[in-house]
């Protein structure tokens, strides 16, 4: 029950924490917790009656904060049962955070990635080595880290001259801050994923571009939850 509600809060509150990188975009750590927390300007209760776009808005707000609560509760409760260390949980509330951010304004933070990145590091070198038969899962993790830039910088290489724009940078870090997490046997894996989803997502909006980030994190719940 605690890992249902502690997802469902969190939930709630990834649309507003999009907003507010959408809105201010903090460069640290610290300046990020400083808009997170700092209350915006309320709007009177007279123009709120009169406003039905604001009233709209805020609906779709709302309704939007839910289902973002159910998702990540949902996963956050599969987590806590199918995957191996309680590590995953804040892996997965951050690739939700990055989802609904990339979506918004198409990039992806820094300050979210490289914490990622790190931590992915930190998870694997909690893993006995004992149970790898070819390398360490550290250097599993780093390997996988490389191959995540690495891999998709090589595949720009070939589109640059149709699709200059195939991958971002965020969209780079973000592979490589996965990679590190599901180690250097899966990035082929994570990448194809990826690719498909996205171009599902493409043909389901009827859009030739869009934001990648979604489709890396949806490829990553799979491969989290169905194949490591």
């Amino acid at each position: 029950m605690t890992y249902v509600l502690s997802g469902f809060i969190f939930g709630l509150f990834i649309p507003y924490m999009a907003r507010r990188f959408a809105k201010f975009m903090p460069a640290t750590m610290a300046s990020a917790l400083y808009w997170l927390i700092k209350p915006s300007k309320k709007v009177s209760k007279q123009k709120r009656l009169k406003n039905n776009k604001y009233k709209l808005l805020m609906h779709k707000y709302m309704r939007g904060s839910f289902i973002w609560g159910l998702v990540c509760a949902t996963l956050t409760f599969a987590a806590h049962l199918c995957l191996a260390s309680i590590f995953f949980i804040p892996l997965l509330w951050i690739l939700l955070l990055l989802y609904e951010i990339d979506e918004r304004m198409f990039l992806l933070p820094d300050i979210l990635t490289v914490p990622l990145l790190i931590t992915g590091f930190w998870y694997a070198s909690t893993l006995p080595a004992e149970s790898y038969e070819f390398y360490a899962p550290a250097l599993g993790s780093a390997l996988g880290a490389v191959a995540g830039y690495a891999l998709p910088v090589v595949a720009s290489l070939f589109m640059v001259k149709k699709h200059p724009d195939a991958f971002g940078g965020g969209d780079i870090k973000l592979l490589s801050a996965v990679g590190a997490w599901v180690s250097f046997e899966n990035v082929p894996i994570l990448l194809l994923f990826s690719s498909v989803i996205f171009a599902l997502f493409c043909l389901l909006k009827r859009e030739r571009s869009g934001a990648f980030g979604p489709a890396i994190v949806i490829a990553t719940l799979v491969l989290a939850f169905f194949i490591i």
